[in-house]
């Protein structure tokens, strides 16, 4: 039954982080409309080659895409995207395909002119090489991007009184334990719960999955109306640790298709890959045919 909610819940999960951040950023339009104003001109950053508004494909209710980054960005470091999940939307079918892409990944790093792991793309050139770098490796056009501040977001954990998730596996970091089941958890307990890589028999698997279910749980409490009153300390947070090249009226249209689109999502995956070692680094390698399948699968969605 667990593991039914949670396939459910890992479905959902795309769109859910996207509309969750929207509805956290308007759900003081009616008490703050100063403070939400000043938080959408911190966090709409367009990307270097910009479609104009009139173009955009929300306006246009045509398919597009969206690269989610959660980068965890320490002191003295540019920060790696270590979650990667790319969606695709396409508002006629009510549809909509979502991908999470493993942060060891081989592949070019465009406009470094270097092959490298597909999560080294941010690191070497900021959120415009890491959408230029996901669009070549999936041969599909990225339209917008939400990059989140895992560390600094994480702030938010506080100001909401705590999250709860419902914890797979469980684990313990030095003094950290976490048991399997529910775990409610600060600010901090979450950070670490968020970095655990080699404790976890899936890697880099296990720590996507638990980073996404993070976003998820903190959007969602953050989102509930007895939150109003902290509203201006959430968006403050979200202000400082929060990018995206959505507009204010994007987001409002983006809201609508939720809607619409919440039963309708399918979840892609790579199953065929390996690990491999390459000059002593580990890299995962995609199986060639499968990819190809991913790709094909895509742009279908997109009609590309």
């Amino acid at each position: 039954m667990r593991r039914s909610k949670e396939k459910k819940s890992k479905k959902k999960i795309g769109l859910w982080i996207i509309v969750s951040l929207c509805t956290c950023i308007l759900l003081a339009v009616g008490v703050a409309f100063y403070n939400v104003h000043k938080t959408m001109n911190k966090i709409h950053t367009p990307l270097t080659e910009e479609k104009q508004e009139d173009d955009k494909p929300v306006t246009k209710a045509a398919p597009f895409s969206v690269l989610l980054l959660g980068v965890d960005e320490r002191k003295a470091d540019s920060g790696r995207s270590d979650t990667m999940i790319v969606m695709t939307v396409n508002p006629e079918q009510q549809t909509m395909k979502m991908l999470s892409i493993p942060r060891d990944t081989r592949t070019e790093i465009i406009g470094h002119q270097t092959v490298d792991k597909i999560n080294h793309a941010y690191a070497f050139g900021g959120v415009q090489m890491a959408v230029d770098t996901v669009a070549h490796f999936l041969e599909i056009p990225i339209d917008y991007y939400v990059f989140i501040n895992m560390e600094g977001f994480l702030q938010i954990i506080d100001t909401v009184g705590g999250i709860t998730i419902d914890n797979d596996m469980e684990l313990t970091y030095d003094q950290y334990h976490y048991p399997e089941g529910e775990v409610t958890l600060n600010g901090e307990e979450a950070l670490i719960f968020s970095r655990i890589r080699y404790e976890d028999p899936r890697g880099d698997f296990g720590r996507q999955i638990r980073q996404r279910q993070i976003i998820e749980a903190v959007m969602k409490k953050a989102a509930t109306p007895s939150m109003l009153l902290k509203a201006s300390d959430m968006l403050e947070v979200v202000g400082d640790n929060v990018r995206m090249n959505f507009t204010m009226k994007e987001l409002w249209q983006l809201q609508g298709l939720y809607k619409e689109l919440n039963q309708q999502m399918e979840q892609l995956s790579f199953q065929q890959g390996a690990g491999e070692r390459i000059e002593r680094i580990w890299y995962y390698i995609p199986d060639e045919a499968e990819l190809q399948t991913i790709r094909t699968t895509l742009q279908t969605h997109l009609q590309k």
